[in-house]
């Protein structure tokens, strides 16, 4: 996939980080990133995302553009969008090779990022996925989130990955560029990329730093949001470009098997009345009423099908397909 002219001259890494009323943690994750990666010689930016922060962390960023003018950069949303929203215009802003996303709690530790980068180009990976193997969170979060992630795991079919919600990730700029992130489906993006295309995918455990500041802006709630948004990405990733087959299959199972219980119906009462025998009207039969809603449900299925073709065949990007490579078009 040719790269963006931008992406011609690019930084080592991206650091892309969302954060939301973190003021009193933004200054000294700044001077560890800066520390550790200035140590190791490598060349970044750290892209700060303020989601709407109501406390004073716009002016803490702002600050750190003025002590670190050839480093840190700032995008301020106007009210709360949601992490997707903000790894989104991120990874649409970030220069690097390797994009990396961490969050700004401080509980993930920048120590990681030199080894991360280094195992990315070695093993030319599209995504390299913390695991926070030991976590310093109570039960009410770690258990929901062990469920969370065996269920993420069966459906999307992304086995190797023990940590969806892990913040530290890293990303091949390849990959960042060629992906939509919405909703609440930041903690999908690895399964995003592998129904894009993206098949090097791993997994490596990092520390997990218990949080010195605030309280986590994330509630029970965001299993319910999480896995409504893992069955929307599901039936996209599969019937996304073809609705009809979804629903059209299931629209006409139920039609036709509606109509074989009314001729059933139909057919026993002929056969009771040509042999005499006693028989009940086909409208009273309990079965009757199952093929009745059976026959609507399919007709309803089908035509949903239909319309959804209609919108699929004329929306904008509905040849927008992931190119790897081109030859013979200088």
């Amino acid at each position: 996939m040719s790269q963006p002219p931008h992406m011609n001259n690019a930084l080592n890494i991206s650091i892309v980080i969302p954060q939301l009323n973190e003021e009193e943690s933004l200054p000294e994750l700044t001077r560890w990133i800066v520390e550790v990666l200035r140590r190791h010689q490598l060349s970044f930016e750290i892209i700060y995302i303020d989601d709407g922060s109501t406390d004073d962390s716009w002016s803490v960023i702002v600050s750190q553009t003025e002590e670190y003018p050839d480093v840190v950069r700032g995008i301020r949303f106007q009210r709360n969008y949601g992490k997707s929203a903000a790894l989104n215009v991120g990874f649409e802003a970030a220069r690097g090779q390797i994009v990396f996303t961490m969050d700004a709690d401080l509980q993930d530790s920048p120590d990681e990022l030199p080894g991360m980068y280094k195992r990315m180009l070695e093993e030319q990976l599209d995504i390299l996925s913390g695991w926070k193997k030991k976590r310093y969170d109570p039960l009410s979060k770690t258990i929901p989130t062990r469920l969370f992630n065996w269920a993420t795991r069966k459906v999307s079919g992304v086995h190797n990955l023990h940590d969806f919600n892990c913040g530290l990730k890293a990303y091949h700029s390849r990959v960042v560029k060629s992906i939509e992130v919405y909703g609440e489906m930041h903690r999908y993006i690895p399964v995003i990329a592998r129904w894009a295309g993206f098949r090097k995918i791993e997994e490596q455990v990092v520390q997990h730093q218990a949080r010195k500041y605030g309280q986590t802006k994330f509630g029970m709630d965001r299993f319910i949001n999480g896995f409504l948004d893992l069955m929307s990405i599901y039936f996209m990733s599969k019937f996304g470009r073809r609705p009809m087959h979804f629903f059209g299959l299931y629209g006409t199972l139920c039609f036709v098997t509606g109509g074989l219980i009314t001729f059933f119906l139909i057919g026993l009462k002929l056969y009771n009345i040509a042999f005499g025998l006693l028989y009940r009207p086909v409208t009273q039969q309990p079965l009757f009423f199952l093929s009745l809603v059976l026959i609507v449900v399919g007709a309803q299925l089908f035509l949903t099908g239909f319309l959804a073709e209609l919108v699929t065949r004329n929306s904008a990007d509905r040849n927008r397909y992931l190119i790897s490579q081109r030859t013979g078009f200088e």
